[in-house]
C-alpha cells in the first residue's frame, strides 16, 4: 500500500487537471452516501466534529475519516485533520493512504474553481479573501488560475494574519500564475466586498461575514466554510439577492447554514436553488450565461466525497 504525505500529494495534484478531473467526474457521478457527521461533545469548550465520508465506483472505493476541532487553534494544532484510504474496487484491497488535510484542501479550492468556470465572469479581476486560514491561499490561486485576477485583497478578523498571507501570496503566487498581481490586506470589509469581483469566504463564522447591501452586480460569491446549519458567511439579502447553487443539494439542504437557515426562516425555498454541479457539469444548467455581466451568483460549498475520491484517484495515478 502507498502512503503519500500532505508533501507527496500536493506535488502530485495540478489545479487545472483537477478541476477538470472534478468536472469529469460529477458528469459521470458515482455512489455517495450522505457523509456521516457527528457531533464530538467537549468538556472545556467548542464542541469537535468527526466527519466520515465515503464514495465508490466500480474501479475505486475510498473514505475520509476528518476531526473538526475548533479550539486547536488555541493549542498551537491545526483545527482539522484527515485521512483518506483509497481501495480497489474488486478486492477490496487497500491501495493507498493519503494525507486527507492536503487533499481535503486541494480538491475545495478546485470545487470552487469548476464552480467559479461556470458561474463568474471571464473578465473577473478582482478576488476578495475572507478568511486567513489554511485554505485561504489555495483558493486565492485557484481563482486566479481559473480568471484573470489582477487584484486580491485579503481581510481577516487578525489583521496582522490578514497582513502576513498577504506578504506570503504576494511573494509566491505571482511565480505560481507566471504573472504580476497585486496582493494587500484590508479593514474594511464592506468596502472590499463591493469592489471586488470575486468574493470567497473560508471562516468558521457563526454570524454572516457579507452582506447583502454590500453587493453590486455581476458578482460571484464562494462560500465555503460554515459547514453546519448553525453557521454562516452570509446573509439572508445576499442569498435573496443572488442566483443560489451549491456543490450538492442533499449535503446543502442539510447542513449548509448559508442554505438551510434562509430555507427555513422563509426568504428562498428549495427551488431557489438552481443546480448543483453535477446539473453544471452535465449542462442540464447553463450557469452564468455568455455576455452577463448583471446577475450576482452564490456558490455553496458543503464538500463531497465524490471530490475527495477523484482528487485521490488523480494524486494515486489510474
Amino acid at each position: 500500500m502507498r502512503i503519500l504525505s500532505a508533501a507527496d500529494v500536493d506535488t502530485a495534484l495540478d489545479d487545472k487537471r483537477l478541476i477538470d478531473r472534478l468536472d469529469a467526474t460529477f458528469r459521470a457521478g458515482c455512489e455517495m452516501p450522505t457523509r456521516h457527521h457527528h457531533t464530538i461533545k467537549s468538556q472545556t469548550g467548542v464542541d469537535a466534529t468527526l466527519l466520515l465520508m465515503p464514495a465508490w465506483t466500480s474501479a475505486r472505493i475510498g473514505v475520509k475519516i476528518v476531526t473538526v476541532f475548533p479550539d486547536n487553534g488555541r493549542r498551537g494544532l491545526p483545527s482539522i485533520y484527515g485521512q483518506y484510504l483509497l481501495l480497489d474496487g474488486a478486492t477490496g484491497a487497500a491501495l493507498a493512504m493519503l494525507d486527507g488535510t492536503m487533499l481535503t484542501k486541494r480538491r475545495t479550492a478546485c470545487a470552487s474553481g469548476l464552480a467559479s468556470r461556470y458561474l463568474s465572469r471571464p473578465d473577473s479581476a478582482r478576488l476578495l479573501m475572507i478568511g486567513t486560514g489554511a485554505l485561504a491561499p489555495h483558493l486565492v490561486r485557484v481563482h486566479a488560475k481559473v480568471r484573470p485576477i489582477q487584484e486580491v485583497a485579503i481581510w481577516g478578523r487578525s489583521t496582522v494574519h490578514a497582513e502576513a498571507q498577504a506578504d506570503e501570496l504576494a511573494r509566491h503566487l505571482p511565480a505560481a500564475l507566471g504573472r504580476k498581481l497585486e496582493v494587500r490586506a484590508v479593514t474594511d470589509r464592506a468596502a472590499a466586498v463591493a469592489a471586488a469581483d470575486i468574493v470567497s469566504c473560508a471562516t468558521l463564522s457563526s454570524t454572516p461575514l457579507v452582506e447583502g447591501e454590500w453587493l453590486r452586480e455581476g458578482q460571484h460569491l464562494d462560500l465555503v466554510g460554515a459547514y453546519t446549519p448553525a453557521m454562516r458567511e452570509s446573509d439572508d439579502k445576499a442569498v435573496w439577492r443572488a442566483r443560489v447553487f451549491v456543490d450538492t443539494r442533499a449535503g446543502a439542504l442539510k447542513e449548509a447554514g448559508d442554505i438551510v437557515q434562509p430555507i427555513a426562516n422563509g426568504t428562498i425555498d428549495e427551488d431557489d436553488v438552481l443546480a448543483d454541479l453535477f446539473d453544471l457539469a452535465r449542462g442540464t444548467h447553463g450557469g452564468r450565461l455568455a455576455g452577463d455581466a448583471t446577475t450576482i451568483t452564490l456558490f455553496k460549498s458543503c464538500g463531497a466525497a465524490l471530490e475527495d475520491l477523484a482528487a485521490a484517484e488523480l494524486a494515486v495515478g489510474d
